[in-house]
């Protein structure tokens, strides 16, 4: 069994449904979900002329490698109307791959971890609500530490929102 860390996040139309139809669906094309962070809201990344994002992270247990996990990632997007056409644009929904285990993956398809989540709050904040002590294997620091040494500077506010 494997497990594999999640970040989602929505920033167009319907965030709440986005992020609720992502979590069944991912938890029939992947595994039983283990872990679910609470929602927050943050000011878009990268791109900051659009409209705030809602995050979350989650854990799933699978029987996938991280490339039939990724696969299936961009097939659950393409159904929920993610559209590819700006980075870090606009979207219905985004699933990034953070970790796969404790494995190190560098192909031209997928890098796990995530290159750049040591670099984000919006992905750091919710993970640490449920794997703060997650040692990233690259980096060789936990989730907490990362958190405190995190360089972003936008806000990431958590809503009163259960899914």
């Amino acid at each position: 069994m494997n497990r594999v860390y999640l970040s989602l996040g929505s920033n167009e139309g319907d965030r709440i449904g986005w992020l609720r139809q992502s979590l069944q669906m991912l938890a029939e094309k992947c595994g039983a979900i283990v872990a679910i962070s609470h929602i927050y809201q943050t000011a878009a990344w990268g791109l900051p002329d659009q409209p705030d994002f809602l995050n979350m992270a989650v854990a799933v247990d699978t029987e996938l490698s991280a490339a039939d996990v990724l696969s299936k990632i961009r097939l659950i997007e393409e159904a929920l109307k993610r559209q590819r056409t700006i980075k870090w644009g606009q979207r219905t929904l985004d699933i990034d791959i953070l970790f796969f285990n404790d494995e190190v993956i560098d192909t031209a398809e997928l890098q796990v971890p995530h290159p750049h989540l040591h670099k984000r709050m919006f992905v750091l904040v919710p993970l640490a609500d449920f794997a703060p002590d997650y040692l990233h294997p690259v980096l060789k620091k936990t989730v907490l530490q990362l958190l405190a040494e995190c360089p972003d500077p936008l806000p990431v506010t958590m809503i009163d929102q259960k899914l």
